[in-house]
């Protein structure tokens, strides 16, 4: 995308922000403050007393930047903005109509912009594993992204949860305050290929949890698999047209205090009922490659992971700030999917400075690993059209290994604004070593409005 196009579409952006702005300011007083946990304020105390009523109105924003300043497959240096407006509702059900232990949510996604990875990180034939703008994807379109309504049971010992929402909602949960696709989210989604849908997209599911003690529950879910709620046009798609298949996950979870530091630590699996092609062989267990007949498919695909994030220091007694350390890691099946294996580790310092105790300093690793049949299927690709150079449009690339790092701070502008500036650096974009190392400069803004 051209210079100018970028500029427009920021100051486009900007106008609709200042006028969203302006408008909270009409309503109160206090819109702006830096103690507000909302940008237009508390509306003259009526939004306190909403909440207080069972109503508690959702509006957030978050914004990425991403640029280019070294290698990658194209080096023409260029900015990319992508972006994502947020507009809900959470319902707590007992205070409104009396129905004990229970609430609801409605949810409303936008997504737009570009992403900087698609054809200057990576080349365009591979694209990359991760994203340097992680808002980036699923848009151009307004989604619902949560209808559900939830319920516990026997003391608040089993918890249900029922409607259209994501798999990355309830399990394998993660933050995501970094700028990189790798460190961000539900990590599960963005490598079981086709099946597992993260955030904006919602599927029609149940989820069931126990809590086992106060530490540890355990929880199942079903996620009805729909690759055309994934299409353009379809985001509010509430029928079951086009269902290939159910998402069963399963996880326990355990959050323990050590040395009086909270923890969470995450492990599951999960299974897809729908029908999953095999990345090698054709239907005769052959190189598909080679004999150009229809790839092998299997009755099902499955996967799991490990999810660990806990606080190791408090700063000066202080336990809202302190080093974090998070880790991830995903296995997939090898037969069906792209993806083999993910890893990655982070470390967060919250307030690192007494002058900015709400600060945070963030620096992460990850290595995503393609499957070695996905590797020699392309080998074989090239061999079959004969074809060996890489620059040649019909060369299929080889893809292998690719690593990813980020370094950020976040500023604590306020309650309610959040500005993340960023330096990622990518090994081997989308796996490929014939594709230079590159290196990307990140902005993240989160603001709750």
């Amino acid at each position: 995308m051209k210079k100018k196009h970028v500029n427009a579409r920021l100051i486009c952006q900007v106008s609709a922000a200042a006028a969203l702005v302006l408008a909270g300011n009409a309503m109160a007083a206090d819109a702006f403050s830096s103690d507000s946990k909302w940008m237009t304020g508390d509306w003259g105390g009526e939004r306190t007393k909403l909440i207080e009523q069972g109503i508690d109105i959702k509006a957030d924003y978050v914004g990425e930047v991403g640029g280019n300043l070294h290698g990658g497959y194209n080096d023409d240096k260029t900015a990319r903005y992508a972006d994502q407006f947020g507009l809900g509702v959470a319902l707590d059900l007992q205070k409104l109509w009396g129905w004990d232990n229970t609430q609801a949510k409605i949810q409303l996604t936008n997504r737009n912009g570009y992403n900087i990875s698609n054809d200057r990180v990576g080349d365009p034939r591979a694209g990359t594993l991760s994203s340097s703008q992680e808002v980036y994807g699923r848009g151009h379109m307004v989604r619902l992204t949560q209808l559900w309504i939830q319920h516990q049971f026997f003391d608040n010992k089993l918890d249900v949860k029922a409607g259209y929402f994501g798999e990355g909602e309830d399990f394998n949960t993660f933050p995501c305050d970094f700028q990189n696709l790798a460190f961000c989210g539900s990590q599960v989604g963005n490598w079981a290929t086709n099946i597992w849908y993260n955030w904006p997209v919602s599927q029609a599911a149940i989820r069931v949890k126990y809590n086992i003690n106060d530490e540890l529950y355990a929880q199942i879910g079903a996620y009805n698999q729909n690759p055309s709620q994934l299409e353009h046009g379809n985001g509010f798609k509430l029928s079951g047209s086009g269902t290939a298949g159910t998402v069963l996950p399963v996880e326990l979870v355990w959050s323990p205090k050590v040395n009086s530091l909270p923890g969470e630590y995450r492990v599951g699996y999960y299974k897809s009922t729908a029908d999953a092609a095999d990345v090698r062989e054709d239907v005769n267990g052959l190189d598909a490659a080679t004999t150009r007949d229809a790839y092998k498919t299997h009755s099902s695909k499955h996967g799991y992971w490990f999810v660990a994030q806990q606080q190791l220091t408090s700063h000066n007694g202080d336990a809202s700030r302190g080093l974090n350390i998070a880790a991830n890691a995903t296995f997939h099946d090898k037969d069906t999917n792209f993806i083999d294996n993910y890893q990655s580790v982070m470390f967060v310092y919250k307030g690192p400075f007494d002058a900015r105790p709400k600060d945070d300093i963030g620096i992460g690793a990850a290595r995503i690993h393609v499957n070695d049949d996905v590797k020699k299927n392309a080998e074989l690709l090239n061999a079959s059209n004969g074809v060996s150079d890489y620059d040649n449009p019909v060369f299929s690339p080889i893809r292998e290994t690719e690593y990813n790092y980020e370094l950020n701070y976040g500023i604590h502008v306020t309650n309610w604004l959040t500005v993340r500036p960023n330096l990622q650096y990518i090994t081997h974009p989308g796996g490929v070593d014939a594709v230079d190392n590159a290196l990307v400069a990140g902005l993240k803004i989160q603001s709750t409005f």
